[in-house]
């Protein structure tokens, strides 16, 4: 099976580590490099391993995984350059998969040996648990059957669709950030319950789990859709639900009321405006 090189052993290295052992990945076929000494040795202590400098990871590698900070990006490029330069003619031809936010193909296609294939993702936390969501954007050179063991891979820590790379910033704004929207609803949600007289652990309790109940139903009808060849309308579906859920001059309806008094629409809105406009100015070309 192909060698995998994940360089960056931070939370989404490890995420995508972890996935693809639980996937069946041997630990042969897998090498980190982390330039942290107790990072370093923490992964090697849970997943057993092999830790390595980025030239040595890199070495004979099939898909070499860059997951490091962008402050950091421009030096790692360089030593994956240099050791490509010096690495044998008759090695197999690497595929670049960058994680690193906001890092265009451009960037590393300029920086590697010419003709580097690349491919650029974009997950989100949810994959630390086995339940993200990655949009993957291929490079030039990138070759339908490279597109697809990448994808491959990142299935192994949620769900992937494979957008252009000009969409890649409004991605970030919506499934990149937007786990940090969902906790802050359900933050205020919390306390919310808490206000009305519910104790703190019960409300945490019962909001996690009708958040992740009403995710399921969301889920669950997209997908009976989506089988059933009606791709068109599936964005009415959350509207449906909801009505579903709203009995006429009920308390949903006041409830309601209430969060589109308070303009819960614009401010999301807002929100993915703002996230995706951070996203472009904080963008490497």
């Amino acid at each position: 099976m192909a060698r995998i090189a994940i360089i960056g052993g931070g939370s989404m290295g490890e995420a995508l580590l972890a996935g693809l052992l639980r996937s069946g990945r041997q630990i042969k076929d897998l090498v980190v490099a982390e330039r942290m000494p107790d990072r370093a040795e923490y992964l090697s202590e849970k997943y057993s391993v092999l830790m390595a400098s980025v030239a040595e990871a890199v070495e004979n590698a099939a898909f070499v995984v860059v997951a490091v900070k962008p402050p950091d990006v421009e030096a790692v490029v360089d030593e994956i350059a240099e050791a490509a330069t010096q690495a044998e003619t008759d090695t197999v031809e690497q595929v670049m998969v960058t994680v690193v936010a906001g890092v265009t193909i451009g960037f590393f296609e300029s920086r590697l040996p010419a003709g580097s294939p690349v491919i650029r993702v974009m997950p989100n936390a949810p994959a630390l648990v086995g339940a993200g969501v990655s949009a993957l954007a291929k490079g030039r050179f990138a070759t339908p059957e490279q597109l697809c063991g990448v994808s491959a891979l990142f299935e192994c820590v949620g769900s992937v669709l494979v957008i252009p790379e000009s969409q890649l910033d409004t991605v970030t704004a919506v499934s990149g950030s937007g786990p940090a929207y969902f906790f802050l609803f359900v933050e205020a949600l919390i306390d919310a319950a808490v206000a009305n007289g519910l104790n703190r652990g019960v409300a945490t309790d019962l909001v996690a789990r009708t958040m992740a109940g009403s995710a399921a139903m969301l889920l669950e009808d997209v997908e009976s859709q989506k089988s059933a060849g009606a791709d068109v309308g599936l964005d009415t579906t959350p509207a449906r639900l909801r009505a579903m859920v709203t009995s006429p001059a009920g308390t949903t309806a006041a409830g309601l009321r209430e969060l589109e008094r308070g303009g819960v629409r614009a401010a999301v809105a807002a929100a993915v405006d703002g996230a995706k406009t951070r996203s472009e100015q904080l963008g490497i070309t």
